[in-house]
């Protein structure tokens, strides 16, 4: 793969790694000091995740943060997780098996504009330090919640306890926290087994790059 000009990259992020560890590797092999990208994506999801190359696509970081996104994910029933996926203390919730018009109905009630309370571990800054850093020295985190607007929520696949979805949400949406309302609904529990970033604005998945 060829950095060597100042620009936006598209890249598919492989689970496992973090946002800033592809950014640390786009430095070391543009040899440009300024870069940056738009949009986190937690180690444990994958997908589209832009880099931006030299001062004046940096600058811009905040705009392409703020572009509207899709995911596809699978989400586990019966459980519930400390984390909201697969990082995290598991603990079993029920073994009642929700029939997928129950399903549907509630990814019904998600679609438009919500509140959305972020998991507790996330990157959002509490008292000036981030909240995943705070819940791993096990202190306690009240996150603040907010709207968001799931602009559109469809099944893919159900084979119980796993259930596929796409979402297209607004900048700001944890798909975490929709998968944690949807075990809550459904009283069941859920969580994150896998997320992929699909598009962010007019930037798609397909035209990404890989890092490795």
């Amino acid at each position: 793969m060829n950095f060597q000009k100042e620009g936006l990259y598209l890249i598919n992020k492989p689970r496992g790694r973090s946002s800033f560890s592809i950014v640390a590797q786009v430095r070391r092999l543009s040899g440009i000091k300024k870069v940056g990208h738009a949009g986190t994506l937690d180690p444990e999801a994958e997908g589209l995740l832009i880099i931006l190359l030299g001062k004046e696509f940096t600058r811009q970081a905040q705009d392409y943060s703020k572009l509207d996104k899709t995911y596809e994910f699978e989400i586990k029933l019966g459980e519930f997780s400390s984390t909201d996926d697969e990082e995290g203390e598991k603990t079993k919730l029920s073994s009642l098996v929700p029939a997928i018009d129950q399903i549907s109905q509630v990814v019904g009630s998600l679609t438009g504009e919500i509140i959305q309370t972020p998991p507790v571990y996330s990157a959002i800054k509490i008292g000036g330090q981030r909240a995943y850093k705070l819940a791993r020295k096990g202190e306690k985190v009240e996150m603040p919640s907010r709207k968001v607007t799931v602009k559109s929520f469809e099944i893919l696949d159900y084979n119980y306890p796993l259930l596929r979805l796409k979402a297209e949400v607004s900048s700001g949406t944890y798909i975490r926290a929709l998968a944690r309302e949807i075990g809550e609904q459904l009283e069941t529990g859920a969580y994150c087994t896998q997320i992929v970033r699909t598009r962010v604005g007019e930037f798609k998945l397909e035209d990404a790059l890989g890092i490795d």
